[in-house]
């Protein structure tokens, strides 16, 4: 499903601004109606951070562009509570804007994407505070394009070790 919002977006919205969209998701900004969180870069290799409405007029869905930010203007992400599993996090620009993303691992792949396109254009110190590091990196082992299926894997490789270790015989 997100596939299909992803290219729809990038054909109806994104493209005409002779933008490429490289991520989104999907916020929780009014009861109403649908709003996403996206991250563009433009022809001149300029990193945006727009977000859009989603409404339908009959048959037809449209997008509307609510709010735009530059990267270069993003001073720091908050993510609120590194050790916990809560979908808030501020984007710090002239104003703080507190944002919910729709789960936690949306919010992680949001701050992913926006990093790896820090340093492939930007290369500004940019401030990403209250995250786990082992998740945003992609030097980490654990990091990929798979995001949640890894953190599944993950605890199924402990538990696996768990299960060894117990069918261990102990030495007496």
């Amino acid at each position: 499903m997100s596939s299909l919002v992803k290219e729809d977006l990038q054909k109806k919205l994104f493209k005409p601004l002779s933008q490429n969209l490289y991520e989104f998701i999907e916020i929780e900004f009014s009861v109403q109606d649908r709003y996403y969180l996206c991250v563009s870069v433009t022809k001149n290799e300029e990193v945006k951070i727009v977000m859009v409405k989603h409404y339908r007029i009959g048959l037809d869905e449209k997008y509307e562009v609510t709010k735009k930010w530059s990267l270069n203007d993003l001073r720091m992400i908050d993510g609120k509570e590194a050790d916990t599993d809560n979908p808030f996090f501020d984007l710090h620009f002239k104003k703080v804007y507190s944002l919910e993303a729709y789960s936690c691992a949306s919010k992680y792949a949001f701050v992913r994407t926006v990093n790896k396109l820090n340093h492939a254009y930007l290369k500004k110190d940019l401030r990403i505070v209250n995250f786990d590091s082992t998740y945003l990196n992609d030097d980490s082992i654990w990091s990929s394009n798979n995001k949640d299926c890894l953190v599944l894997m993950r605890i199924c490789f402990y538990a696996f070790n768990l299960v060894c270790l117990s069918l261990c015989p102990l030495p007496l």
